[in-house]
């Protein structure tokens, strides 16, 4: 059976507190894994206001309906508001994520800060960054975390390097088509295995050539029709999915159990995968349709 791989990331404190209850029951009522991965640290989305100036930026916000889906109280905090602290707040909620049979992982401790920073950050504001993340998600669950999926798919080398110090099994930090072992340019492995995300979000495709959340769904239904050997990874958004969105990621869960995939988490798929077999890729920086700046992606063999 084809497997697609659920990939959840909860950017805000009000993706926490609203959007992941109702994903939690739509997927159990389709009968779906999936991997939650939790910004558990300050809610700082005001500051996004710096990306006005990167190119793609204002035509995604046009598209999206950015105020829409993630409320002006949202895009004030860190601002003109102070930003709350997910984690402290979230905890119980947190918790029973895992306690409704799904796993969960780190996403970030400040999605802003790692989004907008990391990609020119030093090994030392890396370290603290995760350090602090890691910690966190010690306290609210009681175990360590052991995956990780960096928040706007924006990593560093120093990154893939602290995942494996931090005792990760696994993560899912780009963009790509098929799970690989990071290495350096001389073909070392680098971090650990990813799982890089395989399809198109939903606010990278609505908005062009008519698609909207009506019909989106079909669009990547079409991009799930043949299924690949090494299965798919979708990510999707609890302040997208889990709110506004909620009826289009109804449908394409629908059409994907019509497609015949097996709906699970990542770890279930990691569990798939022969890690000594993983073919080893560069990572590199690209850009992605729909989405503003450049991203971790898949690269060229190494």
């Amino acid at each position: 059976m084809a497997t697609l791989a659920l990939k959840v990331d909860v950017d805000t404190w009000r993706g926490t507190r609203e959007g992941v209850p109702p994903l939690l029951r739509l997927l159990e009522r389709h009968g779906a894994g999936a991997t939650f991965l939790f910004s558990l640290g300050p809610d700082h989305t005001g500051r996004a206001i710096r990306r006005v100036f990167r190119r793609g930026f204002l035509q995604k916000v046009s598209r999206t309906s950015v105020v829409e889906h993630y409320g002006i109280r949202t895009l004030l905090y860190g601002t003109l508001l102070p930003g709350p602290d997910i984690g402290a707040r979230e905890a119980p909620l947190m918790r029973s994520v895992r306690s409704h049979g799904f796993e969960t992982g780190i996403h970030t401790w400040d999605h802003i800060r790692w989004q907008d920073h990391v990609a020119r950050a030093s090994p030392a504001w890396t370290r603290e960054e995760m350090r602090k993340a890691v910690e966190r998600y010690a306290e609210v669950f009681g175990t360590a975390p052991r995956t990780h999926g960096a928040a706007g798919w924006q990593m560093n080398e120093a990154a893939y390097a602290l995942e494996r110090e931090f005792g990760f099994d696994y993560a899912s930090d780009g963009r790509g088509t098929c799970p690989f072992q990071p290495a350096d340019a001389g073909g070392e492995p680098v971090g650990v295995p990813q799982l890089p995300t395989t399809l198109p979000t939903l606010d990278e495709l609505i908005g062009i050539d008519g698609l909207d959340a009506a019909n989106v769904h079909e669009r990547v239904l079409a991009l799930t029709e043949a299924p690949p050997p090494d299965g798919h990874v979708y990510t999707l958004h609890a302040e997208l999915e889990g709110m506004r969105l909620s009826g289009t990621f109804d449908r394409l869960l629908a059409g994907w159990r019509a497609q015949g995939y097996r709906l699970v988490s990542t770890r279930e798929l990691f569990e798939t995968v022969d890690v000594a077999r993983l073919p080893r890729h560069r990572v590199a920086l690209g850009e992605v349709a729909g989405r503003s700046g450049t991203l971790a992606v898949q690269g060229p063999l190494a």
